[in-house]
């Protein structure tokens, strides 16, 4: 029996399987062995029983046949906590299984262990609720995982699971695959689908996973993506992904390498410069063409845009608020007292007119370039027990003041990819106080596969520890 969970990539795993080094209810079990044990606190709900009948029944010929999966607290799946990762939710339970969970499972032959923490309805990117309490980085268990994937990211990192599924609305995938060493993969919006029930706006969110490496993001990919009717935004399927990886042509691609978007955040001198080697590094690899002085113009969403995503939090909440408030974090349970107090249709217009800025602005930077290199985050993961202490500025507008610099920034560098759609993928490229640190590789919308052979250049180029150094070994 195996002592400890799969340290290598998913698919080395599903080898595994296939060649009888290992078995599927091996591995299960020392999945639950090491969440068991394991300080991070990234599993917030486990399904022993359902797991361990689908690892017995497990067909390993199937794409992650028999392989032992988390799923971010916030997908449905039938049966499982439906909390929202609040304690207003407490004891809703899921009648319905996600359709990219369902493909997994179905399609794929995941076996799903159970949920990992979330921050709450995914509207901070920090590891920290009422409901679950703080999780760890496994890099340094005191610092941020990250959010608001940042349990699966931790599991993943931290020798659990070897891949949990993720969503992205502002760089919650993005995010704790930068802060925990891992790829992290924003596709082009409506690449996999997001039903049933598909809810529309703000037109931000992508679904995806945390992943060890980058053929387990494309393996992910064939088995996940591809339109579905209950997501309206949904892209056709496209077939290939993992077989075709690698084999496009990358010479000659223009692009800008700019650390700190143009100076869209302030990024930590000692980040900046990582990734800038980096950035010169893969453009050296890959033949590319760095073009100098490229024009960003990236308007600043302000705080209309984050009162605009409140609006679905209202209705879900419905006669519960305002009595629940005392139930969610401060952060959450404020931003909607503020929204109700200044929402208006003229803020409901302005945050509209900025989206269309923000894609024209992005658009005309792929005039320019083809790829956009920058980091991920503008500093290594802050403290563990930092959220976003808002208050409301003297002009009305909402503030944001924190304990820690890198925090308030933080997502300045992720979420214009999500205003507009754009796929952006988040890769390890070193470590500044034995803390990783992500570089973002940025395309036009449907640029995908593009990005996916970039960051595996990176992966050839300068491989990453696939787990922390805590993982159990």
């Amino acid at each position: 029996m195996a002592d400890t969970p799969w340290l290598g990539d998913t698919c080395s795993l599903v080898e595994a399987f296939r060649t009888g080094e290992r078995s599927p209810v091996e591995e299960l079990e020392a999945s639950f062995a090491a969440i068991d044990d394991s300080e991070l606190n990234a599993f917030a709900f486990v399904d022993r029983e359902r797991a361990i009948d689908r690892a017995k029944s497990a067909d390993v010929s199937q794409a992650f046949g028999g392989v032992p999966t988390g799923v971010k607290e916030l997908d449905q799946v039938a049966g499982w906590p439906n909390t929202g990762a609040s304690l207003v939710f407490k004891d809703e339970i899921a009648d319905h299984t996600g359709t990219a969970i369902e493909r997994l499972e179905r399609d794929g032959g995941s076996v799903l262990v159970g949920q990992t923490t979330a921050s709450e309805f995914g509207g901070l990117n920090v590891s920290v609720t009422k409901l679950h309490g703080i999780t760890g980085n496994p890099w340094d268990p005191t610092r941020t995982a990250g959010g608001s994937s940042g349990g699966s990211a931790a599991a993943v990192a931290g020798g659990l699971v070897t891949i949990a599924t993720g969503g992205d609305g502002g760089g919650s995938i993005r995010i704790p695959a930068g802060f925990n060493g891992l790829v992290g993969m924003k596709g082009t919006a409506g690449r996999i689908p997001r039903g049933p029930h598909t809810t529309v706006a703000p037109l931000t969110v992508v679904i995806g996973c945390l992943a060890r490496s980058v053929r387990d993001v494309t393996r992910w990919y064939d088995v996940c993506a591809g339109y579905d009717g209950r997501d309206p935004y949904s892209l056709p399927k496209i077939e290939g992904w993992e077989r075709d990886l690698g084999s496009r042509d990358l010479a000659g691609l223009r692009v800008a390498i700019l650390p700190d978007l143009g100076g869209y955040a302030t990024v930590r001198t000692e980040v900046a410069d990582l990734v800038d080697e980096a950035a010169r590094h893969l453009a050296t690899a890959a033949g590319m063409v760095v073009v100098d002085d490229v024009a960003v113009d990236l308007p600043t969403l302000g705080y209309e845009w984050a009162m605009t995503n409140l609006v679905t939090l209202r209705e879900e909440l419905g006669a519960r608020w305002p009595d629940c408030v005392d139930d969610m974090t401060m952060e959450m349970g404020f931003g909607l007292k503020l929204a109700e107090q200044v929402f208006t249709l003229e803020m409901a217009g302005a945050a509209e007119s900025a989206r269309t800025r923000a894609n024209e602005a992005m658009a005309a930077i792929y005039d320019q370039v083809d790829i956009v290199l920058c980091a991920t985050n503008p500093n290594v993961a802050y403290p563990a027990d930092v959220t976003l202490n808002m208050e409301l500025g003297g002009d009305g507008s909402a503030v944001m003041g924190i304990d820690v610099k890198a925090a308030s920034n933080n997502g300045a560098l992720t979420i214009p990819a999500n205003i507009v759609g754009n796929p952006s993928c988040s890769v390890p490229v070193g470590a500044v106080d034995d803390l990783p640190v992500g570089m973002q590789i940025m395309g036009r919308h449907h640029s995908d596969a593009t990005l996916l052979d970039l960051a595996r250049v990176v992966e050839q180029e300068r491989p990453w520890a696939l787990v922390a150094p805590s993982a159990p070994r």
